[in-house]
């Protein structure tokens, strides 16, 4: 997963108005970035959340890492909305 840089990582996640109140969540997913990093903060491990939550890989995790690092630092983070037809 080295190889994956920010922008990359952060392309995983997407906010969509209509689904999940607009909360950050993994892009395809309705996952919450912050349920990802609640789970993580209170000592869950990358491996339990895969096997927890099985449509997800890693860069998933990565990725909502990424952005709550982003965001600890007051830095707007630009994920477009999505569009719906």
């Amino acid at each position: 997963m080295k190889n994956l840089s920010r922008e990359k990582l952060l392309k995983r996640i997407w906010i969509d108005p209509e689904r999940c109140g607009g909360k950050p969540c993994i892009r395809g997913h309705r996952i919450w970035v912050s349920l990802i990093l609640d789970l993580l903060a209170s000592g869950g491990t990358v491996a339990e959340i895969l096997a927890d939550y099985p449509g997800l890989v890693e860069a998933d995790i990565l990725a909502c890492i990424a952005y709550g690092s982003e965001m600890s630092r007051e830095r707007y983070v630009d994920i477009p909305l999505e569009a719906h037809a």
